[in-house]
Parts: structure tokens; C-alpha cells; sequence
């Protein structure tokens, strides 16, 4: 039986399983707390701001759980594009592994809601803040001139290469940004 003092963590970490998955509107918090397996009182004792409070604190969640990740692979090797090869890999497995259904952490929120409400929106804009910082230092100890610049255009194309691997249900999208990324980072 599950430890009472961790009922929040587990209702957090199966909401942001769930918002990755199938996105803020198609997640109940019926669904959130059953797959928490949390108590029906316990939703709003922990999040009194309801959904929007769930979804704000596991964007922030998942999404500093990822730039972490991040900065650890591109760190973990001193060749500037071996790190983005790993980040590629490494995305690749998860959406693999997961039958194509995990891909990014906040993409399907931030698609689903971003335009309607603020606080979420704020929360996934910080998110993606963070990854782009994290790769612009990165460029920066390489380097790379206007970093800030190419770390947006890194970012959008590796987000971009997922959404197309995870609709396609193909990595392919993702080895050609890997591919186009050497080429970029080559000059």
C-alpha cells in the first residue's frame, strides 16, 4: 500500500504522464487520481487551484526534469554534435519504448491550452526558457557565435522532429534533425 505522505508526488507525477500523453483536455481528474492511486479529497487538499494548479506544477515538473537531463547529455561528452547525437537517441528510445506516445513533456499541453490560459501558458513558456538556455550555454562553451539564436532554432527543430517521429510513428524525423544538426554545427 502506498505511503500516505507521498499521495501529492504520485497524483503530480500521473498528471504529467497523463497532460504529456493525451493533453489537458482529454485528462480527468477522476483519471488523475485513479492512475495516482490517491483518494477523491485528496485532489483539491493538495492542489486547491484544481487542474490549472496540476497542470502548471507538472509542466514545471517534467519540464526541469528534461532541461536537467539535458544539460547532463550535452555535458557528458566534450564534441559539440556527440551531444545533441545523444539528446537525439535519447529522445528516439523514450518514444520508442513507450509505443510512440511519449514525446515531449509539455508540447501537448502547451499545444492544448497555452492560447487559452495564461498561467499554463506562462509555465510551458519557462519551460521551453530554460531548455533554450541550457543549450545556448552549451554552444556557448563550443563557440558558437549569436548561441541564444541557434539554441531557439536547435530547440524548435528537435521539437519539431518529435512531433513528426510520434505522428508518423517513425524515428526518421528525428535522425534527419540529428543529421541536419551536424551539418549546421560543422561550420
Amino acid at each position: 500500500m502506498p505511503r500516505k505522505t507521498d499521495t501529492r508526488e504520485r497524483v503530480l507525477r500521473s498528471a504529467a504522464t497523463l497532460f504529456r500523453d493525451q493533453g489537458y483536455h482529454a485528462t480527468g481528474l477522476a483519471q488523475v487520481l485513479t492512475e495516482g492511486d490517491a483518494p477523491k479529497g485528496s485532489m483539491y487538499f493538495h492542489f486547491p487551484g484544481g487542474k490549472e494548479q496540476l497542470a502548471v506544477e507538472a509542466v514545471a515538473l517534467t519540464g526541469g526534469e528534461t532541461k536537467d537531463a539535458l544539460r547532463e547529455l550535452l555535458q557528458s561528452t566534450t564534441d559539440l554534435r556527440a551531444g545533441f547525437d545523444l539528446v537525439i537517441e535519447r529522445l528516439a528510445e523514450n518514444l520508442v519504448s513507450s509505443g510512440f506516445l511519449a514525446g515531449c513533456p509539455i508540447a501537448t499541453v502547451a499545444l492544448d491550452v497555452a492560447g487559452q490560459n495564461e498561467p499554463i501558458r506562462t509555465a510551458c513558456q519557462e519551460q521551453y526558457e530554460s531548455w533554450e538556455a541550457v543549450i545556448a550555454e552549451h554552444l556557448r562553451s563550443h563557440g558558437i557565435a549569436d548561441a541564444d539564436e541557434v539554441a531557439t532554432m536547435l530547440l524548435a527543430a528537435i521539437e519539431g522532429g518529435m512531433l513528426l517521429a510520434k505522428t508518423r510513428h517513425d524515428i526518421a524525423p528525428l535522425r534527419v534533425v540529428g543529421a541536419q544538426l551536424h551539418r549546421l554545427l560543422a561550420g
